[in-house]
Protein backbone atom coordinates (compact mmCIF):
# COMPACT_ATOMS: atom_id res chain seq x y z
CA UNK A 1 0.00 0.00 0.00
CA UNK A 2 1.53 3.33 -1.04
CA UNK A 3 1.17 6.75 0.57
CA UNK A 4 -1.51 7.95 -1.89
CA UNK A 5 -3.73 5.00 -0.99
CA UNK A 6 -3.25 5.73 2.72
CA UNK A 7 -4.10 9.42 2.18
CA UNK A 8 -7.24 8.49 0.24
CA UNK A 9 -8.23 6.11 3.05
CA UNK A 10 -7.80 8.91 5.63
CA UNK A 11 -9.97 11.25 3.56
CA UNK A 12 -12.63 8.58 3.15
CA UNK A 13 -12.71 7.86 6.90
CA UNK A 14 -12.87 11.60 7.70
CA UNK A 15 -15.81 12.10 5.33
CA UNK A 16 -17.65 8.97 6.52
CA UNK A 17 -17.82 10.18 10.12
CA UNK A 18 -16.48 6.90 11.49
CA UNK A 19 -14.59 7.27 14.77
CA UNK A 20 -12.14 4.42 14.22
CA UNK A 21 -11.11 2.14 11.35
CA UNK A 22 -8.65 -0.74 11.53
CA UNK A 23 -7.21 -2.34 8.42
CA UNK A 24 -4.91 -5.35 8.46
CA UNK A 25 -3.30 -6.75 5.34
CA UNK A 26 -0.47 -9.22 4.83
CA UNK A 27 2.33 -6.69 5.19
CA UNK A 28 0.79 -3.74 7.09
CA UNK A 29 -1.61 -2.82 9.86
CA UNK A 30 -3.29 0.62 9.83
CA UNK A 31 -5.49 2.19 12.50
CA UNK A 32 -7.21 5.51 11.82
CA UNK A 33 -8.91 7.25 14.75
CA UNK A 34 -10.94 10.44 14.64
CA UNK A 35 -12.50 12.07 17.65
CA UNK A 36 -14.44 15.14 18.67
CA UNK A 37 -11.54 16.36 20.81
CA UNK A 38 -9.07 16.16 17.92
CA UNK A 39 -8.94 18.47 14.91
CA UNK A 40 -7.27 15.97 12.57
CA UNK A 41 -7.42 12.19 12.33
CA UNK A 42 -4.52 10.32 13.85
CA UNK A 43 -2.95 7.46 11.94
CA UNK A 44 -0.84 4.63 13.22
CA UNK A 45 1.09 2.77 10.55
CA UNK A 46 2.82 -0.42 11.67
CA UNK A 47 4.53 -2.52 9.01
CA UNK A 48 4.69 -6.20 9.84
CA UNK A 49 8.18 -7.62 9.37
CA UNK A 50 8.63 -9.67 6.23
CA UNK A 51 12.20 -10.27 5.04
CA UNK A 52 11.35 -10.18 1.31
CA UNK A 53 9.61 -6.81 1.52
CA UNK A 54 12.38 -5.26 3.56
CA UNK A 55 15.04 -6.40 1.09
CA UNK A 56 13.11 -4.98 -1.86
CA UNK A 57 12.18 -1.72 -0.13
CA UNK A 58 15.66 -0.90 1.21
CA UNK A 59 17.33 0.04 -2.13
CA UNK A 60 14.34 2.23 -3.09
CA UNK A 61 14.47 4.04 0.27
CA UNK A 62 18.19 4.72 -0.16
CA UNK A 63 17.80 6.06 -3.70
CA UNK A 64 14.94 8.46 -2.89
CA UNK A 65 16.71 10.91 -0.53
CA UNK A 66 19.49 11.59 -3.04
CA UNK A 67 16.95 12.57 -5.70
CA UNK A 68 14.86 14.64 -3.29
CA UNK A 69 17.79 16.61 -1.87
CA UNK A 70 18.86 18.11 -5.19
CA UNK A 71 15.47 19.60 -6.16
CA UNK A 72 14.66 21.43 -2.88
CA UNK A 73 18.16 22.91 -2.70
CA UNK A 74 17.68 24.65 -6.05
CA UNK A 75 14.20 26.00 -5.25
CA UNK A 76 15.12 26.99 -1.68
CA UNK A 77 17.67 29.53 -2.88
CA UNK A 78 15.03 31.21 -5.10
CA UNK A 79 12.32 31.28 -2.40
CA UNK A 80 14.50 32.04 0.65
CA UNK A 81 13.52 35.72 0.78
CA UNK A 82 9.80 34.86 0.90
CA UNK A 83 7.63 33.82 3.85
CA UNK A 84 5.73 30.58 3.35
CA UNK A 85 2.17 30.42 4.67
CA UNK A 86 1.36 26.80 5.49
CA UNK A 87 -1.84 24.87 6.07
CA UNK A 88 -2.71 24.55 9.77
CA UNK A 89 -5.00 21.55 9.11
CA UNK A 90 -5.80 18.71 6.70
CA UNK A 91 -8.67 19.43 4.35
CA UNK A 92 -9.78 20.78 0.99
CA UNK A 93 -8.34 24.15 -0.12
CA UNK A 94 -10.72 26.75 -1.57
CA UNK A 95 -9.63 30.13 -2.96
CA UNK A 96 -13.09 31.73 -2.71
CA UNK A 97 -15.94 31.65 -0.16
CA UNK A 98 -18.51 30.34 -2.68
CA UNK A 99 -18.47 29.32 -6.36
CA UNK A 100 -20.11 32.61 -7.43
CA UNK A 101 -17.94 34.86 -5.19
CA UNK A 102 -14.59 36.51 -6.06
CA UNK A 103 -11.22 35.05 -5.00
CA UNK A 104 -9.89 35.94 -1.54
CA UNK A 105 -6.41 36.82 -2.87
CA UNK A 106 -4.53 36.80 -6.17
CA UNK A 107 -0.86 36.87 -7.12
CA UNK A 108 0.49 40.41 -6.80
CA UNK A 109 -2.12 41.47 -4.24
CA UNK A 110 -0.93 43.20 -1.06
CA UNK A 111 -2.19 41.63 2.16
CA UNK A 112 -2.20 42.68 5.81
CA UNK A 113 -2.21 40.67 9.04
CA UNK A 114 -5.65 39.17 9.62
CA UNK A 115 -6.72 39.15 5.94
CA UNK A 116 -8.52 35.95 4.93
CA UNK A 117 -6.39 34.13 2.33
CA UNK A 118 -8.45 30.99 1.72
CA UNK A 119 -10.82 28.46 3.25
CA UNK A 120 -9.90 24.91 4.21
CA UNK A 121 -12.81 22.51 4.60
CA UNK A 122 -12.21 19.80 7.17
CA UNK A 123 -14.94 17.36 8.17
CA UNK A 124 -17.71 19.64 6.81
CA UNK A 125 -16.36 22.68 8.69
CA UNK A 126 -15.14 25.65 6.66
CA UNK A 127 -12.09 27.22 8.32
CA UNK A 128 -10.97 30.69 7.21
CA UNK A 129 -7.18 30.86 7.02
CA UNK A 130 -5.95 34.34 7.96
CA UNK A 131 -2.59 35.87 7.16
CA UNK A 132 -0.14 36.18 10.04
CA UNK A 133 2.13 38.48 8.01
CA UNK A 134 1.84 41.59 5.86
CA UNK A 135 3.25 41.65 2.35
CA UNK A 136 2.59 40.83 -1.27
CA UNK A 137 1.37 37.45 -2.58
CA UNK A 138 4.14 36.13 -4.85
CA UNK A 139 2.84 32.65 -5.58
CA UNK A 140 -0.16 30.46 -4.82
CA UNK A 141 1.16 26.92 -4.42
CA UNK A 142 -2.14 24.96 -4.35
CA UNK A 143 -4.92 24.62 -6.92
CA UNK A 144 -8.48 25.49 -5.97
CA UNK A 145 -10.58 22.58 -4.60
CA UNK A 146 -7.55 20.35 -4.06
CA UNK A 147 -6.72 18.41 -0.88
CA UNK A 148 -4.01 19.77 1.41
CA UNK A 149 -2.04 18.20 4.25
CA UNK A 150 -1.06 19.65 7.61
CA UNK A 151 1.92 22.03 7.26
CA UNK A 152 1.74 21.99 3.44
CA UNK A 153 2.89 25.30 1.87
CA UNK A 154 -0.06 27.29 0.46
CA UNK A 155 1.27 30.77 -0.36
CA UNK A 156 4.60 32.56 -0.80
CA UNK A 157 4.55 36.14 0.55
CA UNK A 158 7.16 38.85 -0.03
CA UNK A 159 7.28 40.74 3.31
CA UNK A 160 9.16 43.77 1.89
Amino acid sequence: MDIKEIQNLIKFVAKSGASEVKLEMDDIKITIKTGSDQDVPSVQYAPIAQPQLQQVAAPVAEAKPAAETAAPAASASNDSKYITIKSPIIGTFYRKPAPDKPLFVEVGQTIAEGDVLCIIEAMKLFNEIESEVSGKIVKILVDDSSPVEFDQPLFLVDPS
